[in-house]
């Protein structure tokens, strides 16, 4: 069994969340990997890749939801805090949990590509690595970059990373294997590229 090093940082993860409660609303921070950083504001791609999820996840599964931007606490024994673009959890999943919630009953999380200089270390590293070390099921990359969706399954906490990793290009069918249990046509995911 190989075990993910941590990445020290000078600032913890309650003095992150005393910043991340006074920034305004327009900003959304988030601290994994020992980082903190900004996650830029979704553009209009962005925003109805999520819509369009959202809509897909509600016709397949009415029983859950695709909860927008909910903290989670991730990586290593709790020590990130993400804000997924979507988590897929039971509809009242996060009632009472506050801003940052454990990820305990969260069956997949989603994040879009934005168009930004971060999205490569972010969105295709640093998040596949905390979701996997958090024991989420599923993590949905829809990458607008790349036209691609990668679907990660069986994560492996102890080794911060998932075993089974899946690209389809946009266009084609994606299964998102059990706990999610549910197919998409990725075809509408053209339309929200530049």
């Amino acid at each position: 069994m190989r075990l993910v090093a941590e990445r020290t940082s000078h600032m913890t993860v309650d003095e992150f969340e005393q910043i991340a409660s006074t920034a305004p609303e327009t900003v959304t921070l988030e601290f994994i990997d020992g980082r903190i950083g900004e996650k830029a504001a979704p553009d209009g791609g962005r925003g109805a890749s999520v819509r369009w999820l959202l809509r897909q996840c509600m016709q397949a599964r009415p029983e859950l939801a695709l909860h927008p931007r909910q903290g989670l606490r991730v990586s290593a024994h709790g020590k990130g805090r993400a804000h997924p673009d979507g988590s897929l959890a039971p509809v009242d999943h996060f009632v009472d949990h506050g801003e940052w919630a454990q990820p305990d009953g969260v069956l997949m999380t989603v994040e879009v590509t934005s168009y930004d200089s971060d999205t490569d270390r972010r969105d295709r590293k640093a998040k596949p690595a905390a979701y996997a070390t958090a024991g989420i099921p599923v993590y949905l990359l829809i990458d607008r970059d790349r036209c691609e969706v990668v679907v990660h399954t069986n994560p492996d906490p102890d080794a911060g990373r998932y075993r089974d990793v899946h690209t389809a290009w946009f266009g084609e069918q994606v299964t998102l294997p059990e706990p999610v249990g549910f197919s998409l046509d990725t075809e509408p995911l053209k339309k929200y590229v530049r």
